[in-house]
């Protein structure tokens, strides 16, 4: 965190959108008992809850120690919330994060507290009160103020102000002006003193009304921007989004240049370059990668008769994975250094990946770091060091890049945490300078089902399967079920598709990471069967069918992320019954999504007594623009009505 604490003038790039707005009251204190009546949001029936009002106001203020004056940032935040439901209780809670991590902590003060409930016809108001308000340490920097209001249940009214006080105006917080609950006046206010430029996004898709005038305050003038929206709709949650915050209306700002009288302007807008750069110089970063002697005895014996780097790679990163234990915190930077790390077995993810890349250079590798944003720290808007949260290791063989991260014990070589596969990364150098790592995983991930079966006289289905899955579903499996008994994840499966029971069940390579996970069973099922009259109908994909379109909201405004690029595989082979034949097969189908690497095909096959029932679904393109969403939701559609189709059988 830069502490440069001086001034400042915003660049008006994005005001070409927006409109005047008229200025309006929202004070506290100001409760009606038809606001406590009030049942329901009359734009939005279903939210649990709404923002009545937020209102923040940022300034600079001039802070003297002795003959030295400068500017630090304070920001204040209204708010006013109304609690429909009991869904909604959650919104009675309220956190701040802050910087710890520098010379200078941020500070953040709540006050104003209030819950208004209606008890008998009277407005009853309860404040809050200090047992109420909680500090956490989110990581190695930032620390989270939070309170929790006292009193509230359905119906009620909280109201509270806090107030956010920082030395560092390079860079001033993130202003929400949309939340997953709806808003129906949200305003921002920003007092830019004239020697100060800042670059400024909005993010999302809401149309922004902005106001610019410039103002006369002591001793400078400033600009003066007002950015307000009314009747703002929640952020919807969507399936297949991995961090909604990257769609969400949001003002960020970042500062660019610094213009004294009779002084030259100071450059301060950091180039990704920049960045990198001054992370690699930090002690707490490249100084560390440095450091050998504590691991040099282990290093040495891990090599003897190994001398393939292939070998060396996978030796070490496998040490690393299983010596190291991973604390629960990410960064960039080591906390007490990688020695005591190793010492303690136990480190952040920066330190456990930062002595893999130190322990693969001393033995020869070409290994960098790489930084990088996980998905729910979002994506960067502007080149800054708070951009990224999160470091593995890149190495170099042959020209191929092999992707490591040993603080996830199911990691594989090229395999790292779905939470990591965030678009791209810089890859680090020696020298400091950067390369764009493209973090998106290339491959596949595969599950291929083979189910032979019998169908008895009762509808009953009687068989063998066996599952085998790769890469990102083999995974994901390991996270899921790592610390699980067998009986409890059977459970899960019979219980997820009712009318299955599983007799037998054996799974290979579960603990063999580089090998897919295969699954074999027995099992009986007795829902995939109708019988009416003289004819059973078959469900072809028994309990693997899809039943129904994941697609269903009438338009969609965010991207579609599958998370990574599947090839599914079902080959279902039916024995029919004595005394049956076939009346019915669905006709074949093959269907592509243009330009996204979406592809199905479905085909049901019969001689004499048996029945071949062969599908191939394959997603290629994993990220897929909302512009696709109606081709999307028809493909999918089109995908749900075939697999629904039964097979028919008559008697003969």
């Amino acid at each position: 965190m830069n502490s440069e604490k001086k001034i400042i003038k915003l660049l008006p790039i994005f005001l070409l959108m927006c409109s005047i707005s008229i200025a309006q009251n929202y004070e506290h204190g100001k409760v009606t008992i038809a606001e406590l009546q009030q049942k329901t949001h009359p734009l939005d029936s279903s939210a649990p809850a709404a923002i009545l009002f937020k209102v923040g106001t940022t300034r600079f203020d001039v802070v003297s120690d002795g003959d030295y004056s400068s500017f630090a940032i304070r920001t204040e935040v209204k708010f006013k919330i109304k609690i429909y439901k009991k869904e909604g209780l959650e919104y009675a809670n309220h956190m701040v994060s802050f910087y710890t991590g520098g010379t200078v902590d941020e500070k953040v003060n709540y006050k104003d507290a209030v819950t208004y409930n209606l008890v008998n016809g009277k407005i009853e108001k309860t404040k809050l009160k200090s047992d109420g308000e909680f500090i956490e340490e989110k990581n190695e920097d930032f620390s989270i103020k939070k309170i929790t209001m006292p009193q509230v249940k359905e119906g009620s009214i909280i109201e509270f102000t806090y107030e956010f006080n920082s030395p560092y105006i390079t860079k001033i917080d993130d202003y929400f002006l949309q939340t997953e609950i709806p808003v129906d006046h949200v305003n921002y206010t920003i007092y830019i003193p004239e020697f100060y430029i800042y670059s400024a996004v909005i993010s999302g898709f809401e149309q922004v009304n902005v106001e610019e005038k410039s103002v006369v305050e002591t001793g400078h003038s400033s600009q003066k921007y007002v950015y307000t929206l009314n009747n703002v709709p929640a952020v919807k949650e969507e399936d297949f989004i991995i961090n909604i915050d990257n769609y969400t209306s949001i003002i960020k700002y970042e500062l660019v240049s610094i213009s004294y009288p009779n002084q030259p302007t100071k450059k301060l807008a950091m180039t990704w370059q920049d960045v990198v750069k001054t992370i690699y110089e930090d002690p707490r970063f490249g100084d560390e990668l440095l450091k050998e002697g504590y691991f040099n005895d282990e290093l040495k014996n891990l090599m003897k008769g190994n001398e393939m780097d292939d070998e060396k790679i996978k030796i070490i990163f496998n040490y690393v994975k299983s010596k190291m234990n991973w604390n629960g915190k990410n960064g960039i930077y080591s906390k007490d250094g990688l020695r005591n790390a190793f010492k303690e077995n136990i480190g952040n993810v920066a330190e456990i990946n930062l002595i893999l890349i130190a322990m693969l250079r001393r033995a020869g590798i070409n290994a960098n770091p790489i930084l990088l944003s996980t998905r729910d720290n979002g994506i960067a808007y502007f080149p800054n060091r708070t951009a990224f949260n999160y470091v593995i290791c890149g190495v170099d063989v042959e020209g191929k890049k092999i992707l490591l991260d040993a603080s996830d014990k199911n990691s594989t070589m090229n395999l790292i945490p779905l939470k990591a596969i965030n678009w791209t990364g810089k890859l680090i150098r020696l020298d400091g300078s950067f390369d764009e790592i493209n973090l998106q995983y290339p491959k596949n991930s595969r599950e291929n089902i083979i189910i032979t079966a019998n169908i008895e006289q009762d509808g009953k289905i009687k068989g063998n399967c066996k599952r085998q899955i790769t890469d990102y579903y083999a995974y994901s499996h390991r996270n899921r079920w790592k610390n699980a008994t067998e009986d409890a994840y059977l459970e899960s499966l019979e219980n997820k598709h009712t009318g299955l029971i599983i007799n037998e069940y054996d799974v290979s390579n579960i603990n063999e990471l580089d090998k897919p996970i295969i699954e074999t069973s027995s099992f009986e099922y007795d829902n995939a069967v109708e019988s009416i009259g003289n004819k059973l109908y078959l469900n072809p994909l028994l309990f693997y069918i899809q039943s129904e379109n994941p697609f269903k909201s009438i338009a969609r405004k965010y991207p579609i992320d599958f998370n990574f690029p599947i090839a599914d595989t079902y080959n279902i082979s039916y024995t029919i019954p004595d005394g049956y034949k076939v009346e019915f097969l669905p006709d074949p189908l093959a269907i592509q999504l243009e330009n996204s690497g979406l592809l199905f095909k479905y085909k049901i096959t019969h001689s004499e007594n048996s029945i071949q029932v062969l599908v191939n679904f394959n997603i290629n393109e994993f990220v897929l623009p909302a512009s696709d969403f109606e081709g999307l939701k028809e493909f999918f559609k089109t995908i749900v009505e075939k697999q629904n189709e039964k097979i028919i059988l008559i008697k003969k």
